[in-house]
């Protein structure tokens, strides 16, 4: 896995920088150092207004109590949307303006999640409902031991503070 990244890293450059200069061969310097700059900024806004548009959803999921798997996903995959998109190159532009749109992320959705269904399947990966995180209580569960202001007043805390920094 460590080299397929590693060689992700280092061929897309390359690959991006011989299409750049064929491009530039082909049109002239100037439309290619254009190019990259409109589709830099065509891209940072479109991801700036997907990205609204998923969180418009994502709030709307939570403000109906609903856990928001999806939006939260596609919150990611706008966010590499954009890093792509403000990345000089052809590759990474067409990548980047496809995860900004709805369908293709859905298909990468199922794509993921049929992937980690086998994962899970075959052992590789676990997953737990409950890790055993409950609601928030204002006091501490009985034999836990007390909190620093459970017994001192707010101006009695500051008088303390105080007179240890002065020392």
């Amino acid at each position: 896995m460590l080299l397929k990244i590693i060689l992700l890293l280092t061929l897309t450059p390359i690959v991006e920088l011989w299409i750049l200069f064929r491009i530039a061969g082909a049109t002239s310097p100037g439309f290619t150092v254009l190019l990259v700059i409109v589709t830099g900024i065509i891209g940072g806004i479109l991801a700036k207004m997907e990205g609204l548009r998923v969180l418009e959803q994502l709030q709307r999921e939570l403000q109906a109590g609903q856990l928001p798997a999806g939006p939260l996903l596609d919150g990611a995959m706008v966010l590499v949307a954009g890093a792509l998109l403000l990345t000089p190159g052809v590759i990474t532009d067409a990548v980047g303006f496809s995860l900004l749109a709805p369908p293709w992320r859905n298909i990468l959705k199922k794509c993921l999640k049929r992937k980690l269904k086998k994962m899970m399947a075959s052992g590789r990966v676990r997953m737990y409902k409950d890790m055993g995180f409950g609601p928030i209580h204002r006091t501490p569960p009985p034999g836990a031991p007390p909190l620093e202001n459970d017994n001192d007043d707010e101006e009695g805390e500051h008088e303390n503070h105080r007179e240890r920094r002065n020392q």
